[in-house]
């Protein structure tokens, strides 16, 4: 089969790889779908040791069952999927939260991804779809949800309802979009989004009606936000995030483009910030994100570029070198 392989930083290319083999409780899918994430571009860049050259990246993905050696399962079924591989039993997984269980692996980087013609995975780490919903939008299931699962939970912790909130999400790529988006289906009103790529500034503008700016170019506003989404995870935006937030107001932190950094602990102390940190999603995020997705709560993506996964290459190219206007790009094999 063919499989577009991370062989060194900043190369993929397109291999031929032995078809993966089917193992108890485990399916074979012919993968339909497949986005590129964030993650995925970090690996591309040498910047996630966890994820090896060698390895099939792509974990955002909508494929057909080929092979099945679960009951569940059948031959021909359309299906999307939760990439973490979780045990099941641990105090985490059985309280609901299986996004934190302490024995988790992952779909393109403890195991190949879904870059490829075929990939195998557990059964039960499939998600159920409509069977008529298109494989692009379900291939959106993975980001949707960690848009949807950061929200809900940081929604929780504001004084006032999301409709009555002064949102600032900072960065436009695919989980800055997917916020924007469900918060406008949630009924936020006031939305700003701080990007730098002006192809990106003006999708967001588009699609998801937002107000947006070049934060090279204008200075975070002090004190205007209820609510902050730090869609970037850089010491420069945990910066703009501490400063844009009201006293008493929420940010989540999503992104993790640097690992560690000093924030301001006077204002998040002195100013009651509530900080909050998100992983992925849950199995029931997921599972929301799905029907959310094909009811159309997320627009009609429109944005979403697709590509055949032959020209994987030049995709990451693009989105290295900052000439793709879409925030997500979704491979066709």
């Amino acid at each position: 089969m063919k499989a577009l392989v991370y062989t060194q930083p900043n190369e993929v290319q397109l291999l031929d790889r032995p078809e993966p083999a089917l193992e108890a409780g485990e399916v074979v899918l012919k993968i339909d779908a497949v986005g590129i994430c964030g993650s995925d571009m970090h690996a591309y860049h040498g910047h996630d040791p966890r994820r090896k050259p060698g390895l099939v990246l792509g974990h955002e993905f909508s494929g057909t069952v080929v092979r099945s050696l679960s009951e569940r399962y059948r031959e021909g079924q359309r299906v999307t999927g939760n990439p973490l591989i979780t045990c099941g039993i641990c105090d985490y997984c059985v309280q609901g939260r299986n996004n934190l269980c302490t024995n988790r692996t992952m779909v393109g980087m403890t195991r190949p991804g879904a870059f490829a013609e075929l990939m195998s995975i557990p059964a039960a780490s499939l998600i159920d779809m409509p069977q008529d919903m298109p494989a692009v939008h379900a291939a959106l299931t993975e980001p949707a949800a960690t848009a949807l699962h950061a929200i809900n939970m940081s929604a929780r912790m504001l004084a006032r309802p999301l409709p009555e909130c002064r949102t600032l999400i900072i960065g436009g790529g695919a989980i800055g979009m997917l916020a924007a988006l469900l918060l406008r289906h949630y009924g936020a009103p006031d939305i700003v989004v701080a990007e730098t790529n002006a192809l990106r500034r003006s999708s967001v503008q588009k699609h998801a009606r937002a107000e947006t700016y070049d934060a090279r170019e204008r200075a975070v506003e002090e004190n205007g936000f209820d609510y902050v989404i730090d869609a970037v995870g850089s010491k420069h935006t945990r910066e703009a995030a501490l400063k844009a937030i009201k006293p008493g107001g929420v940010v989540m932190h999503i992104g993790l483009q640097d690992w560690a950094s000093e924030i301001d602990m006077r204002k998040l102390t002195l100013a009651e910030i509530t900080l909050m940190g998100t992983y992925t999603y849950t199995t029931a995020d997921l599972r929301a994100t799905v029907k959310l997705l094909n009811e159309g709560a997320f627009g009609d993506l429109s944005w979403v570029a697709q590509m055949p996964l032959a020209d994987g290459a030049t995709a990451f190219s693009d989105l290295h070198h900052g000439k793709q206007a879409s925030a997500k790009v979704v491979l066709i094999p």
